[in-house]
């Protein structure tokens, strides 16, 4: 837990970190600006150009805050300055994605179709080449709020491990199992 909030984070040219006294941390760089409410036990300084995260004592509940207000706080420089992405790829015959304004339509083999209104800090991408199986690439700087919308929209069709069928994160590597052997 402690090794990774040990480490610290390198602020790249053009992002601005700011903490006030209720240790809110705001970011703010090219691409938008991201607000976390940090526990008040934990410390957060800023020394030349790079911010490193400190607790107060040795208990487990200061060594798990320690780690993880770390990697929500290092998330943020690399959202604000880079973003983050997440493609999804739709394996079945028949699946669908179209985009409509901020809302995604989904044809997953259901008898209608599952339409998912994306929050505004999230942008999306329908790509369905012929041959191909559909893939929606989304993007956002909040890596939380990314990983949420991506694993709703993982939700509405996981993949059966018979056939593969369903949503997955392309390059995701799914366990499949043999089914049933014909008698003689």
């Amino acid at each position: 837990m402690s090794r990774i909030g040990k480490l610290p984070i390198s602020v790249p040219a053009g992002v601005a970190i700011s903490v006030d006294k209720d240790n809110a941390v705001t970011v703010k760089g090219p691409k938008g600006t991201l607000t976390t409410q940090v526990d008040r036990d934990i410390t957060v300084a800023i020394e030349d150009g790079t911010l490193t995260v400190t607790r107060p004592t040795e208990q487990k509940r200061h060594k798990a805050m320690h780690g993880l207000y770390r990697s929500l706080i290092n998330n943020m420089v690399e959202g604000v300055s880079k973003g983050f992405e997440k493609k999804l790829e739709l394996v079945g015959v028949g699946y669908k994605a179209s985009l409509v304004g901020s809302t995604l339509e989904l044809a997953l083999g259901y008898s209608h179709n599952v339409y998912i209104a994306l929050p505004g800090e999230v942008t999306a991408t329908a790509v369905t080449d012929k041959g191909k199986n559909p893939i929606v690439t989304l993007n956002s700087i909040d890596n939380q709020l990314l990983g949420q919308v991506a694993a709703k929209i993982r939700s509405l069709r996981k993949v059966e491990p018979y056939k593969g069928k369903g949503v997955r994160f392309v390059g995701e590597i799914i366990r499949r199992k043999a089914g049933k052997t014909a008698s003689k």
